[in-house]
């Protein structure tokens, strides 16, 4: 084999050397380049990658949640000796450690240049399920982006946090209620390291957090070639508090994420600079690290006013909003904001008034909270929402900020959602698609022409895909309800009725995500004799998702539905995944027939869950919002739109509140169901292949994929955010 050149040169290199030294010492010679391999998370999204690892012991790779790092330190002697003399294995192992070395080592694809790196700042990344610091969208989102980043060769690198325990695991109870559960993460088996300097000692920071010096390690964690730096307050010298800080994602305790967004802003900033790395782009990742441009501001002990300060700052901070919800933009009472940052705020010559004026939308108005978003907005040279609809939402949400302009004036783009191509698209479709656009395709996927070749595609070979796609779900949907049925303690006649649940040639919808509200998933509740109807006679529904542990109302939307179960002739054709996650998001996106996406318009910022779906083949029926009102052209899926939307004033009518919205939505997505969708997808020829569905298929593959890939995403980051001089406001 060939040894694999390290990601980068940027600080923690010899940390990874010497993990993967490490490694290699207790694998049989023939295995040893494999430790490269298995610190750097570049062989998750190579065809082969996860493959070749679950040859060795497919059962204990999933145990360890597909980590190759805890895979290859649990194997025992005698099957890593095995490997090592079976010739068949060792040929694919050399081809996949030939693979992340030729991307490790592909020149450059960026469009711009920048003198240093891009600092991508963000509170979760979702780039592995072996790496659980991540909840949903926004995490995925940005694991996405750091992978996309290697395969350009943007010069980039990632700050985050490590939460020792992660988000919360779920369980359903008999009934359906959701209960969460919190592990604590392994990080000893991590593919991560904790950077050291020249001495062989932790490199750490300190952040004032409320009174006290909270010590800050950091940790390196190599996706492909960008590293990403995730901070740790879980140190001997910090307090029982402190030390509690990085433990959890999204803690429910106010103080606790105000203290989190201190670490991940301040501290970042601090990691890097003590890591030596100047970016030339700060970019905060929606508003959990906008104290980062605070701390910008101070480095130099600049004694300036806040704002002054942050003017000479400006030009190396940007900002990505992602949340058109309230709950989304949190706001905080003075009392909280000074008790949590007040003593950081005059260490760093800032009075907390001055502070806490620039996180209102009106600076002047004391009745007002404040909160990150405003500040980050005011911090940066640059603004964008993540789609197009999301853009004028957010324009008008924040207009109280720029009062002197027009809304649709005030300094807020767009640069729309994309998903990493290589990640969701599953290998059937990846060698399909291969055969006919060519073997170098994926570099071009952003680029319309490279799809025309989608529709001279036989029928018989894209729907052959499709079936595949839909039995590895069933595949999973078995076994997973077996085990989901067993862990609630189900009647043994329900769980083992689980082993024959879903049909392979059922027309297959799926709905995963986040389970809030205005997510609308109780749609499907709301009209039950037709959903009754309709998964008796020709459907199957898969459903996954967690409710937030503090969002009761979400909670008893899930309850409801799981009650579903218990319908005469349902129990066969509907079922509900515990605990989604990463692991559950792959076979579900690619292998749903149909895709549903049922936002409260206009509450859906982007999405993401639908891009991955066409990606595979799968056919969207959504609202239209989000990133949808820009991909919808008639051809490519399916639009519910029951009547018009809250305040439009030409139309609406005294009765259109949010429950008469969702009661003809509900009655128009089952129309679009029962009279459109289902019809089409088993209008048969005579070969057995639905053409005008196929036909549909190849429209959503030509349409979506060049638009709505993270290629696509980063070049217009690239151009239009990191390249840009235009300023926020």
């Amino acid at each position: 084999m060939v040894p694999i050149a390290l990601a980068s040169t940027f600080a923690g290199s010899s940390d990874v050397t010497r993990a993967v030294e490490a490694l290699a010492a207790r694998l049989p010679d023939p295995l040893r380049d494999l430790a490269a391999v298995a610190y750097n998370y570049q062989w998750s999204w190579l065809e082969d990658g996860a493959s070749v690892f679950a040859t060795l012991d497919a059962t204990r790779f999933d145990r360890v949640d597909e980590n190759p790092v805890g895979l290859l330190r649990q194997l025992p002697e005698q099957v890593l000796a095995r490997a090592a003399g079976d010739q068949d294995f060792l040929a694919r192992a050399r081809s996949l450690v030939h693979d992340v070395a030729r991307a490790l080592d592909a020149p450059s694809r960026a469009s711009v240049t920048t003198p240093a790196p891009i600092a991508f700042m963000c509170a979760e990344f979702g780039v592995h399920r072996s790496l659980p610091m991540y909840s949903g969208g926004l995490g995925v989102l940005a694991g996405d982006i750091l992978k996309e980043a290697s395969d350009l060769g943007l010069p980039f690198v990632g700050v985050g946090l490590l939460y020792r325990r992660g988000y919360f695991h779920q369980r359903l109870d008999l009934t359906g209620k959701q209960q969460e559960y919190w592990v604590e993460v392994d990080t000893d088996v991590l593919p991560a390291v904790p950077v050291t300097g020249d001495d062989g000692t932790p490199v750490t920071v300190q952040v004032r957090v409320r009174d006290e010096l909270v010590s800050v390690a950091i940790w390196r964690v190599d996706v492909g070639r960008v590293p990403l730096y995730l901070l740790d307050t879980d140190l001997p010298g910090n307090s029982a508090v402190a030390r509690w800080i990085t433990s959890r994602l999204y803690e429910g305790n106010r103080a606790i994420r105000l203290a989190q967004y201190t670490v991940l802003g301040v501290g970042g900033v601090r990691a890097l600079r003590a890591l030596g790395i100047e970016p030339a782009v700060v970019h905060l990742n929606e508003g959990h690290p906008a104290l980062a441009a605070v701390e910008l501001a101070r480095r130099n002990g600049d004694r300036r006013a806040l704002d002054a300060s942050l003017a000479a700052v400006r030009d190396r901070v940007v900002f990505t909003t992602h949340t058109p919800v309230p709950a989304g933009n949190e706001t905080y009472t003075d009392t909280e904001l000074v008790e949590a940052v007040g003593t950081l705020m005059r260490e760093l010559g800032v009075e907390p008034r001055e502070f806490l004026g620039l996180g209102r939308a009106d600076p002047a108005d004391t009745r007002q909270e404040s909160g990150m978003t405003p500040l980050a907005i005011r911090a940066s040279r640059s603004t964008n929402a993540v789609s197009a609809v999301h853009g004028t939402v957010a324009r008008t949400m924040w207009h109280p900020m720029f009062p002197t302009r027009a809304a649709d004036d005030v300094p807020i783009t767009h640069v729309t959602n994309g998903v990493h191509l290589p990640t969701w698209m599953a290998a059937p479709m990846r060698r399909l698609l291969a055969q006919h656009l060519g073997d170098d395709w994926e570099q071009r996927a952003d680029e319309p022409a490279t799809w025309a070749g989608v529709d001279a595609i036989p029928d018989a070979e894209l729907w052959a895909v499709r079936n595949e796609l839909r039995m590895r779900l069933v595949d999973t949907v078995r076994d997973r309800s077996v085990r989901d049925r067993l862990a609630r303690g189900e009647p043994i006649e329900y769980v083992e009725a689980a082993a024959s649940t879903f049909d392979p040639g059922r027309l297959t919808v799926g709905f995963a995500r986040r389970l809030a509200t205005y997510k609308r998933l109780h749609l499907l509740s709301l009209e039950p004799e037709r959903a009754v109807r309709v998964l008796g006679d020709h459907l199957q529904f898969v459903f996954a998702g967690k409710a937030h542990p503090l969002d009761e109302e979400a909670k008893l939307v899930n309850k409801r539905l799981f009650e579903l179960k218990s319908a005469p002739g349902v129990s066969t054709h509907v079922v509900f995944l515990e605990d989604y996650d990463l692991s559950i998001a792959h076979p579900l996106v690619s292998g749903c027939d149909v895709w549903l996406n049922l936002p409260r318009p206009p509450y859906e910022a982007s999405g993401t869950s639908g891009m991955k779906a066409a990606l595979n083949g799968g056919l969207n029926v959504s609202a239209l919002d989000g990133w949808w009102v820009e991909a919808y052209d008639g051809t490519n899926g399916w639009v519910v739109d029951g009547g018009p939307a809250i305040g439009d004033t030409a139309t609406a009518k005294p009765d259109d509140s949010d429950e008469a919205r969702d009661r003809r939505d509900a009655r128009a997505l089952f129309d679009v169901i029962e009279h459109e969708v289902t019809p089409l997808f088993y209008e048969r020829a005579v070969d057995g292949i639905p053409h005008a569905w196929v036909a549909r298929m190849k429209a959503a593959l030509r349409t979506i994929g060049p638009r709505f890939c993270a290629t696509r995403m980063m070049r217009d980051y690239e151009r239009r955010v990191y390249a840009s001089s235009e300023r926020g406001g």
